[in-house]
């Protein structure tokens, strides 16, 4: 494991310094800092070569130099985030920073590559008719509305991509031909993809009886193709198996002020009045991950939704967990949230 600190270099030091520090780390990266861990720049072979050239001395100080627009990411990216960054710019290593430009940390193209890889199958549902996003849905299915500038799928795709999934079941009911025009087999994505169709709607749940036989027997991850969300699925995958259950449902907290006062009475009689109480509940996130003994019940014909599903298990007293998300997360289920993740997503994910 590499220690990014030994990187950071102030910008008051000679280049000899940068020239050890190359020479001694793995990194191929010198980051250059003010006097309070801020970032100013940045320092490379290419760089030193360059000032060399210019017959500066082994005493010149970095900022006569480095390179004073490095591209950065920030402490809040995702590794697929990050990732996507570097490819984009075409980069071996990024600087992580602060809200306030300090460094947090370095992350490298080689270390991103060097992730887990997850044989679990990945279904994402997107067969729904999307009636409530009319009439933008009305020629095109509702997991494949770009939110920035790509479908929300695609984004779903890359978070699953980043985290080390990389065989996915997509759901397929309404304008099928869209999703399957677009992501084809999955091999523009490294990864692969097939499709699950329903000839009739299914529900939430059903589509999960048409997977086929061979996969493997590992605990599968379900979810909406209509959500934006950071969940880390690693982690989601982890509890899973940790806490032993035969389901694991994401659930999001909502609180929910009544704006009036509530009266509780018996018959006519007053017996409290409580001023705009406030209720807290969890609710359904729209991931789940299920074992494949539960798979083994759905038999694809009848349509069943994962909330029917689950509780058939909990009154069979089997075992269900819930794994409370604390990300970024969206249901994109009205025009109000489509038009609030065009907002998001600059915010949350790169586009």
């Amino acid at each position: 494991m590499y220690n990014w600190k030994k990187t950071l270099l102030n910008q008051s030091a000679p280049m000899q310094q940068a020239i050890e520090v190359l020479n001694n780390e793995s990194l191929r990266i010198v980051l250059v800092v003010d006097d309070e861990q801020k970032l100013v720049g940045t320092v490379t072979d290419g760089d030193i070569r360059r000032a060399l050239l210019r017959h500066l001395t082994l005493e010149a100080v970095l900022s006569e130099f480095m390179f004073t627009q490095p591209t950065v990411a920030s402490v809040t990216d995702d590794h697929n985030q990050i990732l996507l960054k570097m490819q984009e710019f075409d980069l071996l290593q990024i600087p992580i920073v602060d809200e306030f430009g300090k460094v947090g940390g370095l992350e490298t193209l080689q270390h991103l590559h060097e992730k887990k890889q997850y044989d679990n199958p990945v279904v994402l549902m997107a067969g729904g008719f999307g009636r409530r996003l009319r009439p933008l849905t009305e020629h095109t299915p509702k997991s494949m509305l770009n939110v920035g500038s790509k479908p929300i799928l695609e984004t779903i795709l890359d978070q699953f991509i980043g985290a080390g999934f990389y065989r996915f079941f997509i759901s397929t009911h309404y304008k099928a031909q869209h999703l399957q025009k677009h992501f084809g087999d999955g091999s523009d994505w490294g990864v692969s993809i097939e499709y699950i169709h329903e000839d009739e709607p299914l529900g939430t749940a059903g589509a999960l009886g048409l997977l086929p036989k061979n996969i493997p027997g590992l605990p599968v991850l379900l979810m909406n193709g209509d959500l934006l969300t950071k969940v880390d699925f690693q982690e989601l995958l982890s509890f899973h198996v940790e806490h032993g259950g035969e389901a694991t449902m994401c659930v999001r907290k909502h609180v929910f002020q009544v704006p009036y006062g509530v009266i509780q009475a018996e018959e006519h009689r007053i017996t409290s009045i409580v001023e705009k109480p406030v209720h807290k509940y969890f609710i359904n996130a729209g991931i789940y991950v299920l074992n494949p003994s539960i798979l083994n019940t759905i038999d694809g014909k009848s349509c069943l939704d994962m909330p029917h599903l689950l509780i058939e298990n909990i009154n069979g007293n089997k075992q269900v967990n819930m794994f409370p998300l604390h990300e970024y997360w969206l249901d994109i289920g009205q025009m109000k949230q489509y038009e609030q993740a065009q907002v998001e997503i600059r915010e949350n994910f790169i586009d």
